[in-house]
């Protein structure tokens, strides 16, 4: 591709933005990128800053895969902090890559991990500092390839879809590997022929997990399964600027074999569960290694996971973290692992406010397995204990809620407590996908209530009652939505913006195939013991 227009770019770059992009790359380990030629280039970019990107393992298991290839340039580049994406705009200096600092827009491809429904005003900001027009249909062949992927396009792709060109569902690992070796072969597809990038488009339409909005329409395709041989996702790359400081994360399994019935990761995604052995993970972390990061949607429900950690902590000295605790898969053992691999309090998921509606979801924890986790955490010297619950969940009333206040109140006998709330939101793939919001004034009414009844003697936190509604509407939209985040953004991203941009726009949209898309529950017969 032509180099003028980069060198232009170049000599308007703000001095300020270029140091706090030498500033994080200084301050990394591990192989990261190879700057050497290669037929393609593939700018993979993150639609939140820095810290957030660099804690996201599906975002560092692509580049890491995509950088194994002799024929793939794979660079980063992430949302900028709100101050420096101020000054981007101010200053007009375009998104560049970490490693090399040239602008995304030199590159042939653009992929983009979309984690969180009110990234969308991300993916509007990061395609608009690369020079790029947000929509997909306003962009042509001269342009990059714009890609999108992460747990929002497996859960409903539609609202996004407009920004891009071309759409990854499910585990990106094949899915990644089989359209780079097509661009590979032929980079015009992505950059530079029409016809190169329309044949590609429909050769791509038919295989599993590809999304390409123009040939679907309103009807989702399958979503992918990586071949077990990719698993284990790991990163390669540790920073201390990430919010999982330091961390090495890789995923000693993947999937889940339970059935919440809120739950998009549950046991009719790609087939459930698969495991890692434990030789396998502790080969892949590095030796220099301080801390490591155990993620996946079911952690602790691998068969060997005190054997993981006894190997990651008492043989090999490493702090831990665990992205998902099940209470009823603790013991003296685990939480003595935990306390010795750097726990100061322990997290578990309750996930509904009552022992009655657990049942209804799906979420075999009863009050017996909390109270236990918090007399373990207490004995191995743990500070506090945190409580995730999801609120406003169907048939929920206020008699639930008073359970679960009753409930924190019989906990802090034994530790504080902290509660992370997180208002019930639809979701598709799901046996609630078609179960009601509550609303955002009911949202703000069970909070207040909960704030209430405690009294100060538990903390809550969580998202807030508009933000909830926000990522309701987005999770239930489709393609009318991607403007909303380009008006959205362009007022700053903030809630009300979000409020005014989707005044307008149908409250839920239905893809052409959702019936499809709501597996049944797995519920066993009416629930007749006590918690």
């Amino acid at each position: 591709m032509p180099g003028a227009p980069h060198l232009l770019v170049q000599e308007r770059l703000d001095r300020r933005i270029s140091q706090e992009l030498r500033r994080l790359r200084a301050s990394e380990r591990g192989p990261g990128t190879v700057l050497s030629d290669a037929p393609l280039r593939f700018a993979l970019a993150y639609p939140s800053p820095y810290s957030v990107a660099m804690s996201s393992l599906g975002y560092l298991q692509i580049h890491r895969l995509a950088n194994a290839r002799p024929g793939t340039r794979c660079e980063r580049a992430v949302l900028p902090e709100p101050e420096l994406l101020a000054r981007h705009f101010e200053t007009r200096t375009p998104l560049l890559t970490l490693e090399s600092g040239r602008p995304i827009s030199d590159f042939h491809l653009i992929g983009m991990s979309h984690a969180y429904e009110l990234e969308m005003t991300g993916i509007a900001n990061v395609l608009r500092l690369g020079g790029l027009e947000p929509l997909a249909e306003d962009r042509g062949p001269s342009d990059p390839l714009v890609v999108l992927g992460g747990p929002i396009t497996n859960a409903n792709p539609f609202p996004s879809a407009p920004f891009a060109d071309l759409l990854i569902l499910g585990e990106g690992e094949r899915c990644t590997e089989q359209l780079l070796e097509r661009l590979e072969a032929e980079p015009e597809a992505a950059r530079g022929s029409a016809s190169a990038r329309k044949r590609l488009l429909e050769d791509l339409a038919g295989l599993p997990g590809f999304f390409v909005p123009e040939h679907h329409g309103t009807c989702l395709p399958p979503i992918a399964r990586a071949p077990d041989h990719r698993l284990p996702a790991i990163s390669e790359i540790r920073t201390p600027h990430a919010e999982l400081s330091n961390m090495v994360l890789v995923e000693p399994e993947r999937g889940c074999h339970r059935g919440c019935t809120f739950c998009v990761m549950r046991r009719t995604t790609n087939g459930g569960m698969r495991l890692v052995e434990p030789d396998k993970i502790f080969s892949l972390v590095p030796e220099d290694a301080s801390k490591v990061g155990l993620v996946g949607a079911a952690v602790t429900d691998h068969p060997r996971i005190k054997d993981i950690l006894s190997g990651l902590v008492d043989e090999r000295g490493l702090k831990i973290g665990i992205s998902s605790l099940r209470a009823d898969r603790l013991d003296a053992d685990f939480v003595g692992l935990l306390a010795r691999g750097g726990y100061r309090s322990l997290t578990v998921a309750l996930d509904a406010p009552s022992a009655r509606l657990r049942w209804e979801v799906e979420k075999n924890i009863r009050d017996e397995h909390i109270l236990r986790a918090a007399e373990l955490a207490k004995a191995a010297g743990l500070h506090h204990l945190k409580l995730y619950v999801v609120v406003g969940l169907p048939g929920e009333t206020d008699a639930d809620r008073q359970e679960l206040v009753d409930f924190c109140l019989r906990l802090r006998k034994t530790l504080p407590v902290v509660l992370g709330i997180s208002p019930f939101v639809p979701k598709f793939h799901t046996p609630l996908a078609d179960a009601p919001f509550c609303g955002e004034k009911e949202v703000k009414r069970i909070l207040d209530f909960l704030r209430r009844a405690l009294g100060g003697k538990a903390k809550l936190r969580g998202p807030g009652c508009r933000e909830a509604y926000v990522e309701y509407r987005l999770s239930q939209g489709s393609y009318g939505h991607a403007q909303a985040a380009v008006a959205a953004a362009a007022r700053g991203s903030t809630l009300t913006a979000w409020k005014k941009a989707l005044a307008d726009l149908p409250e839920r949209v239905r893809p052409q195939n959702f019936p499809e898309l709501i597996p049944p529950p797995t519920r066993r017969a009416p629930r007749r013991v006590a918690p």
